[in-house]
């Protein structure tokens, strides 16, 4: 357990680690291209490194150097491997993986933790069995553990229902340009997080792959094409960067997330614009993005794109003024835990009025009291929570460890907060 301290922060300046999402997405590119790959500031976290080692499993060469993991890629033809490959409660290793997995040979069976049994992956299993892949679930209930059979992906068309998860549609990228006719791909359903897509897409581009897309309702990828090997360079998490700028916008300081650009494919640099909404002070640098606090006013926005920050917001809304309103957010409740329930018993812990709707979550801002903080080995929940502690004496912040999962030094980098500023700023201050 972890209490978090009360501090009004001054002017601070953070770096936080790579990107998950792109580290993810770059591993796999990389095993799948033609040679070897220097992947650059990868994140090293409990679920990146799953990945890493299910594609080690796969026959994939791997040399981890720390600052760069070195990756020999297999030319899109994955070795067998006969054991169960585990992956714990990493939702984007095992949807990514479970299409990845059909250019190999032999059955790939994926398997990960009880709450992962209960994720859904029946619509990316759809999927794959339209294009006559005999992937399945073992306990035919549409979610993991799944079965995967390699050597069956020739190609083809296929629809995909993405109104879980954009996951299921990333999937089929990858594997896409490794098979011999490639896909061709229509949405039939959603999709969500439509920003992970696009983050897909320039993965696919930057290793040289041809992507032809109607928005985001049809994707064509020829196939018999080769990911090319390089230097790749993972950039900063925009994701991570949320809970720093929430903490400037709760507490009325100024944080600087280094290296972190408003032109990112990742969807959730755009929460720094909904803080901005809300009475803080957004400014773009070419050196990252300053979030300074204000007066906060509750909003209505869709959130939908941006799924992962949602219980970062509605932390912050429970010091605004009036109820904020957070739409399209069914899908948080197959995530690490049902993030709705989860955020709002625990907001209620604190005397927060908080109310989940279908698809939309509600948060009437108040006087936050102290509470013991229940994680539900949600790392998003530990570190959203952590924001209250700034304002909000006696946050305890229970089995806080769950954060390894996307951001293991989380709480040292924290501690900056209570020692790092910077010279006032005066820019915008009279002479």
């Amino acid at each position: 357990m972890i209490e978090i301290k009360p501090h009004r922060i001054g002017r601070c300046r953070i770096q936080v680690p790579g990107s998950k999402s792109y580290t993810h997405r770059i591993l796999i590119a990389s095993a799948l291209s033609d040679g070897n790959c220097t992947v650059r500031r990868p994140l090293r976290s409990q679920d990146t490194l799953l990945t890493l080692s299910a594609l080690e499993k796969m026959g994939v060469g791997v040399r981890d150097q720390g600052q760069t993991i070195e990756v020999e890629g297999l030319c899109g033809r994955l070795k067998p491997c006969k054991e169960p490959i585990y992956l714990a409660n990493s939702g984007t290793s095992m949807r990514l993986l479970t299409g990845v997995a059909t250019l190999g040979e032999g059955t790939y069976t994926l398997t990960g933790t009880p709450r992962m049994y209960h994720r859904p992956i029946g619509h990316l299993l759809e999927a794959l069995n339209e294009l006559n892949i005999e992937a399945h679930s073992v306990d035919k209930n549409d979610c993991p553990p799944v079965k995967v059979p390699g050597g069956q992906a020739s190609g083809g068309s296929v629809a995909i229902n993405c109104s879980v998860s954009s996951q299921f549609l990333s999937s089929l990228l990858l594997m896409a340009p490794c098979t011999e006719k490639g896909l061709s791909i229509t949405v039939s359903h959603g999709p969500v997080s439509r920003p992970y897509i696009d983050m897909t897409v320039d993965i696919l581009r930057r290793f040289g792959i041809r992507v032809h897309r109607e928005g985001y309702t049809r994707f064509d990828v020829d196939g018999g094409q080769t990911y090319r090997s390089g230097d790749y360079t993972v950039e900063p998490d925009a994701s991570q960067a949320g809970y720093f700028w929430g903490a400037a916008a709760i507490t009325g300081g100024s944080v600087i997330v280094d290296g972190v650009s408003e032109k990112y494919s990742q969807g959730d640099v755009g929460l720094a614009r909904v803080f901005e909404q809300m009475g803080c002070r957004v400014d773009y640098g070419l050196d990252g993005i300053t979030v300074t606090g204000g007066d906060l006013q509750a909003v209505s926005v869709d959130m939908a794109d941006m799924p992962d920050m949602v219980p970062t917001l509605a932390v912050v809304a429970a010091f605004a003024n009036g109820t904020t309103v957070i739409e399209n957010v069914a899908h948080l409740k197959a995530k690490e835990s049902d993030r709705l329930a989860s955020t709002c018993a625990e907001l209620k812990k604190m005397g927060i009025a908080a109310i989940a709707e279908n698809d939309r979550l509600l948060v009437t801002g108040g006087t936050p009291h102290g509470a013991q903080i229940e994680t539900y080995d949600d790392h998003r929940i530990a570190m959203s929570f952590a924001m209250a502690g700034l304002v909000t004496p006696v946050v305890k912040i229970l089995e806080p460890h769950c954060v390894e999962k996307s951001f293991p030094n989380f709480w040292e980098v924290w501690k900056e907060l209570y020692s790092t500023n910077l010279e006032p700023d005066t820019t915008n201050q009279e002479p």
